[in-house]
């Protein structure tokens, strides 16, 4: 069955209705949508605002393109565009080139791009990254071929606009800090198409000129005030930072504010946040001289009250030493020296008796108890103790003897059977074997009994034998 008769049998048409349309399948339509599209359209630029980036594994990125009222899906394939593929974030405005072209199993009409181009700020920002790449692999940032400045520079060269802020700040600090250092002005436009251009035959002019002087420059400082990136995009130019690179004269960039990071900036020998500071470093070694002569009349003035506090209290440390080394100081030390030694010898001769004296009593009484009459006597009062021990001994022995004894009787009593009976209980025996009766049911008719008292005996002979539970 072919697809207009299925078609016809799924809706109930009549056969004639069926001729009067055409009737695609999914698929087949997709096609001829995407052939109607890459015919028509061709290649497109398209602008708007990057939205949904997603960066998939393979490397194929996918995202929208809108604008106020609409958006559009665009692939951008992995290798295209590598420059630039990177800068892409969600928000970025950007204009893109490519194929209008149908996604056939979603039948999603999408943008392949094949060129990314960032527009306002995002496009100055990818020609900058672009440019510091390329001059930082040449070696033009590299920080061995930078110069020192000069620490009295004489006279600099200055590369700005004559009716700009920069000049005025500059020679504002100068005539403070370093009145006498000459300043010759090269002139030119720091923003605009032409701008990097004079400024960079600015640099070489007074390269040149210098080269011809007696006092040459000491070296070139390359400025202007603050502004938008776009104001200051002439600092950013590859011809200005080629002429920075190749000045034979020392390059100081002080451009924008301090937030401000330029091409210009990376290239030159050193940077200043703001011209005010590249004034202020020019002149700082001026400055601080200055600083130091203005203080050597009272730095000279306090060295001298030091220097004579100085001898005053050497001079007193000699007197002093002179005393102690005078003869007759040596004189008294030695007599007294000799009074103190009499001391300890009449002392130590003291000690000596009285040790020898105590020495003798303690020997005297070691002999007086060695004696035998003493020893006798000693030994006499230890016998007698003992004799009066042994007199006392067996008495008690005895009492210990009768006290345990009496000790033992009454807990005999206390478990004797007298004293059971004594409390009113009886003990039955078997009259011929003599057995303990314990239970009453172990008895039989005839059977003849003794029942033992606190007092005599009672014979009985068993009637009837009961058992009470």
């Amino acid at each position: 069955m072919s697809r207009e008769q299925q078609s016809q049998w799924d809706f109930g048409e009549l056969p004639d209705q069926e001729a009067a349309r055409t009737v695609y399948g999914v698929t087949e339509l997709n096609r001829k949508v995407k052939a109607m599209l890459e015919n028509q359209l061709g290649a497109v630029w398209v602008q708007g605002e990057i939205s949904g980036l997603r960066k998939q594994a393979s490397g194929h990125m996918y995202f929208a393109i809108k604008d106020e009222n609409g958006q559009l899906g665009c692939v951008l394939f992995r290798g295209i565009d590598p420059e630039n593929r990177s800068l892409l974030e969600d928000g970025t405005q950007v204009l893109l080139q490519g194929e209008v072209t149908l996604f056939e199993p979603r039948g999603q009409y999408q943008l392949i791009v094949r060129k990314v181009e960032l527009r306002g700020q995002g496009a100055l920002q990818a020609r900058f990254e672009r440019l510091k790449r390329k001059l930082e692999a040449e070696g033009l940032f590299a920080p061995e071929r930078k110069r020192a400045l000069p620490g009295f520079p004489a006279r600099v060269g200055l590369v700005t606009s004559p009716s700009g802020a920069a000049i005025r700040d500059v020679l504002h600090v100068v005539q403070r800090r370093n009145a006498s250092l000459q300043i010759v002005l090269e002139p030119c436009r720091v923003q605009g198409d032409t701008a990097a251009a004079e400024m960079a035959n600015g640099i070489q002019r007074l390269n040149r000129w210098s080269a011809r002087q007696a006092k040459p420059l000491d070296l070139i400082l390359l400025t202007r005030g603050g502004g938008s990136l776009e104001d200051l995009w002439a600092f950013n130019e590859e011809v200005l930072a080629r002429a920075v690179h190749e000045s034979g004269l020392p390059v100081v960039s002080a451009v924008g504010h301090e937030i401000d990071t330029l091409i210009t900036d990376f290239v030159a020998d050193v940077r200043a946040a703001t011209p005010s500071v590249a004034a202020e470093l020019i002149t700082r070694d001026v400055f601080a001289s200055r600083e130091i002569l203005g203080e050597a009349t009272a730095k000279l003035g306090r060295l001298a009250k030091r220097g004579a506090a100085l001898a005053k209290r050497d001079l007193s440390s000699l007197s002093h030493r002179l005393d102690r080394v005078h003869p007759r100081r040596a004189l008294d030390d030695g007599l007294q020296r000799l009074d103190n030694q009499l001391d300890d010898l009449a002392r130590l001769a003291g000690q000596g008796v009285a040790t020898r004296r105590e020495r003798l009593r303690l020997a005297k009484q070691r002999l007086v108890s060695l004696r035998p009459t003493a020893l006798l006597a000693r030994r006499g009062e230890q016998l007698g103790w003992l004799q009066r021990r042994l007199a006392n001994a067996p008495r008690r022995i005895h009492g210990d003897c009768a006290s345990r004894l009496e000790q033992a009787q009454a807990r005999l009593e206390l478990l004797s059977p007298t004293a059971v009976l004594a409390r009113g209980y009886s003990i039955t025996r078997d009259a011929i074997t003599g057995a303990v009766l314990r239970d009453a049911g172990k008895t039989r008719p005839g059977q003849v009994l003794r029942t033992r008292l606190q007092t005599g005996e009672i014979s009985s002979t068993v009637n009837n034998p009961e058992t009470t539970r």
